[in-house]
C-alpha cells in the first residue's frame, strides 16, 4: 500500500490512539488502534454518533458476540469519518483551514507531490485546478489495528466455556476481518497458532486477482528469527505478512519484551541482509500451501520491513530509512504530547511533559507478567496505593480482559484483581516464611496494576464520559524517549522536527537511541544479574550467559558500525565511542560476577 509519509504513529497503550486515525488519515498518516477494550470503542462509538448525529443503537454485553459486533462498528464509524474528513480535503470543502496546503506541507521535503503543489500554486490559486490535482495525487492514511495475541481469554455463558473464536482476540480478530477497513491487523506480544489458524477462515486476508489484499497482516517482531518463524507458520495457513515492524526490546513504550539482548541496530542488519531470503522462504511456503487450498497464486509478493522504538531526531530517522532500507520509521511517545493526533487527558498530559529520566522507568507492574514502562506518580498507581494502605490491595477488576491467570479459578483471574492479590496474600501467610522474605513476596504481588482499565481511561477524562465503572485513574506507558520532549506540540511542529525542518528538543544531552538503548539492556542485564544471587539456578545462568554474549556482540557492531560512518552522527561520535566502552567494562564485570557465581555455587555442591 502506498504510503505518503516516512513515518506512522504506532498503537499505544489502549485508548491514546483510540481514535487517531479519525485525526489523522485524512493528513496521509498512518496510525493503528487498539482492538483490547470493546467496552471503551463503544462509549466512542456513542460519543461519535451523537457529535455527527448519526444513527447509533446501543450494542449491550447482551447481544451475541457482543465484542465482535462492537469492535466492527467502531471500525466502520472511523472508516466513514475519516474517509469523510478526506473527501472534504479533497474537494476544498474547508478551504478557510487550507488543509491541501497544511496536508502539503506536512510532507517530507524533496518529495514530487510537494513540488507539484509548489508549482501549481506559485501563479496563484486555482480551485479547480488544485482540486483535481489533490484528487489524483493525495493519499489517506492506513487505519490499522492492534491484537496483542496473547491477550485472548477465554469467555463463559451461565457457566459454560465458550468456543475458542468467542475468545477475547480471536472476537476481536472477527470484528475486524467484518470491518469495512482495508488496513492491516498488527499482531503483537509474540504467537498465538490457534489465532493464527483462524485468521484462515477469513477471505479478506487472501491475495485477489491483483495479488492485492482486502486485510493485510503485520507482525510486530524484535528478531529476525521470530520473524522467520512467525512468517513460516502464518505461509503454512495460506496466509502472507505484508510487513514486519521491528521495535526495540526495552527502548519502547508499552511492554518491553527484553528477548535475549538482542538490541536493534543488529537486528535491523540482519534484516537488511537476509530480506531476500525471508522473501524467498516464506513464499514458496506460501505458494505450496495456496495451491493446496486449490487458491490463486500470486506470481510475486512484496513485503515492506518498518521499525520503531527510541527514535528522536531527524538524523536518527533518516539514518534508519536509508542505512537499514526500511519502509517507515514509528515515532511513538512524542505523539502523546500531540492532542492533534491522540488522546491524552489535561492532567496526564502535564506529568507527560514534565517527566524527566527519573520518572521513566520499567517495571512489574503489568497483569501479563511483561515488564511494563510506566511514569511515576500516574494517578492509577496513586489509586492503587490508596487501596494497600487501607489493607484492601488490587482492583475490582471491572473489564476482566487480562483475567488469565488460572491458579484458582478454570474461569481465570487477573494478577491485579483483589480477588486474586487476597488469595494469594493468604496463600504466603499460611507459608511462614521470615519476614523479610514474606515482604519481598508480599510486594510481588501487591505491585501489580489494573492496567487494562488504567490505559484506555485517558480518552474518557479527555472526553468527559462517564468513569463509573472504570474510576478515574489513568495509566500510562511511554517509553524512555519522552523524558527528552517537555511541552505540548502540535501535529505541524512534530512533522516538521521528524522531517529536520524544526527542532522540538528542548532537552540537552539527549543520547543517541542506539547507545540509550545499550545503557537500558545493560541496566536489565544487572538487575537481572543481582537477582541471580539471590535465586540461583541453571536455567537463569544460561540465559544470562546469552544475554551478556549477544550484548557484547551488538557492542562490537556498533562500534564497527560508528567507526565506518563519515558524515551520520559526525557530531557525536565522541560520546558515542565514551558510552561503547563504558558499557563494554561494565559488561565483562557482569559476566565475571556471574561466572564467579555459578562457580561458587558448583563448589558448595
Amino acid at each position: 500500500m502506498a504510503t505518503a509519509h516516512t513515518f506512522h504513529i504506532p498503537v499505544m497503550g489502549i485508548g491514546f490512539t483510540a481514535d487517531t486515525p479519525f485525526k489523522v488519515a485524512h493528513l496521509g498518516i498512518d496510525s493503528v488502534i487498539s482492538l483490547v477494550d470493546d467496552i471503551l470503542l463503544e462509549k466512542l462509538r456513542k460519543m461519535y454518533s451523537e457529535k455527527f448525529e448519526l444513527p447509533y443503537h446501543e450494542i449491550s454485553d447482551k447481544v451475541e458476540d457482543f465484542r465482535a459486533k462492537r469492535i466492527t462498528s467502531y471500525l466502520n464509524l472511523i472508516s466513514d469519518l475519516a474517509e469523510k474528513n478526506f473527501q472534504a480535503l479533497k474537494n476544498m470543502a474547508s478551504k478557510a483551514n487550507n488543509d491541501v496546503a497544511a496536508y502539503v506541507n506536512m510532507l517530507p521535503d524533496g518529495l514530487r507531490l510537494k513540488e507539484e503543489f509548489k508549482k501549481l500554486t506559485s501563479k496563484g490559486f486555482d480551485l479547480s485546478e488544485i482540486k483535481k490535482w489533490a484528487s489524483k495525487n493525495l493519499l489517506m492514511g492506513a487505519i490499522d489495528v492492534n491484537i496483542m495475541t496473547k491477550v485472548d481469554k477465554d469467555n463463559y455463558q451461565k457457566g459454560e466455556k465458550l468456543p475458542v473464536e468467542y475468545n477475547d482476540a480471536h472476537a476481536a480478530l472477527r470484528g475486524f476481518a467484518q470491518s469495512k477497513l482495508e488496513s492491516s491487523v498488527v499482531l503483537s506480544a509474540g504467537m498465538n497458532p490457534r489465532l493464527y489458524s483462524y485468521m484462515a477462515q477469513f477471505e479478506d486476508f487472501f491475495p485477489n486477482e491483483n495479488a492485492q489484499f482486502k486485510k493485510r497482516i503485520i507482525l510486530k517482531v524484535s528478531d529476525y528469527r521470530s520473524a522467520l518463524i512467525q512468517g513460516r507458520f502464518l505461509a503454512k495457513k495460506g496466509l502472507w505478512v505484508s510487513e514486519y515492524r521491528i521495535e526495540s526490546g526495552l527502548n519502547c513504550g508499552g511492554h518491553a519484551f527484553a528477548t535475549d539482548g538482542f538490541l536493534l541496530g543488529p537486528v535491523l542488519n540482519e534484516f537488511k541482509e537476509k530480506r531476500n531470503e525471508l522473501h524467498s522462504t516464506v513464499f514458496e511456503v506460501l505458494k505450496q500451501e495456496l495451491l493446496n487450498q486449490n487458491k490463486r497464486v500470486p506470481e510475486e509478493l512484496s513485503f515492506k520491513v518498518t521499525a520503531q522504538g527510541g527514535v528522536g531526531t531527524n538524523e536518527e530517522h533518516e539514518f534508519l530509512l536509508k542505512h537499514y532500507n526500511l519502509d517507515s520509521v514509528g515515532w511513538g511517545s512524542p505523539f502523546l504530547l500531540v492532542p492533534e493526533a491522540t488522546t491524552v487527558d489535561a492532567e496526564t498530559l502535564g506529568k507527560l511533559a514534565k517527566a524527566k529520566e527519573d520518572d521513566l522507568y520499567l517495571s512489574d507492574i503489568s497483569p501479563l507478567g511483561v515488564p511494563f514502562n510506566n511514569l511515576k506518580g500516574n494517578t492509577k498507581d496513586l489509586e492503587k496505593q490508596k487501596l494497600i494502605d487501607k489493607n484492601r490491595p488490587g482492583s475490582s477488576c471491572p473489564k476482566k480482559f487480562v483475567a488469565l491467570n488460572k491458579e484458582f479459578k478454570e474461569t481465570g483471574i487477573c494478577t491485579a484483581s483483589r480477588e486474586y492479590q487476597h488469595l494469594k496474600i493468604k496463600e504466603l501467610e499460611s507459608m511462614q516464611l521470615p519476614l523479610n522474605e514474606y515482604k519481598t513476596k508480599y510486594d510481588k504481588i501487591i505491585e501489580k496494576s489494573c492496567t487494562c482499565v488504567g490505559l484506555g481511561t485517558s480518552a474518557l477524562l479527555a472526553y468527559n464520559l462517564d468513569t463509573k465503572t472504570e474510576g478515574k485513574g489513568v495509566s500510562i506507558c511511554p517509553g524512555p524517549n519522552m523524558a527528552y520532549y517537555s511541552k505540548v506540540m502540535s501535529l505541524a511542529s512534530i512533522t516538521n522536527h521528524i522531517y529536520g525542518r524544526e527542532n522540538v528538543i528542548s532537552i540537552p544531552g539527549r543520547p543517541n537511541m542506539f547507545i540509550k538503548e545499550l545503557n537500558i539492556y545493560v541496566d536489565y542485564l544487572k538487575k537481572k544479574v543481582e537477582e541471580f544471587r539471590v535465586n540461583v539456578n541453571s536455567k537463569e545462568e544460561k540465559y544470562l550467559t546469552t544475554f551478556s554474549h549477544n550484548l557484547k556482540q551488538g557492542i562490537a557492531y556498533y562500534q564497527s558500525l560508528f567507526g565506518h560512518l563519515k558524515s551520520a552522527f559526525s557530531e557525536g561520535q565522541a560520546s558515542i565511542f565514551s558510552e561503547l566502552k563504558s558499557n563494554e567494562r561494565e559488561l565483562i564485570q557482569l559476566l565475571a560476577s556471574l561466572q564467579s557465581q555459578s562457580v561458587e555455587v558448583l563448589e558448595r555442591r
